[in-house]
């Protein structure tokens, strides 16, 4: 299935969620967070909320220092 994430085209498999997305980027998800198709994806719903064809996503994550 093909997604748009952070504005490049990625590949992922049928029926992935944002969770397996986030896995398979490799991104920890106590500091992210997810907007799938300028809808942002609460922290406790990314292991449910099922991606599908030509989604756009939006992976932002939080970094701290000064």
């Amino acid at each position: 299935m093909n997604l748009l994430v952070n504005g490049e085209p990625r590949q992922v498999r049928e029926g992935s969620t944002v969770r397996d997305l986030l896995q398979e980027l490799k991104v920890t998800a106590e500091r992210v967070a997810v907007e799938v198709n300028a809808e942002v994806v609460r922290k406790a719903r990314h292991a449910e909320h099922r991606l599908n064809e030509g989604d756009k996503v939006e992976v932002v994550t939080f970094v701290g220092g000064g």
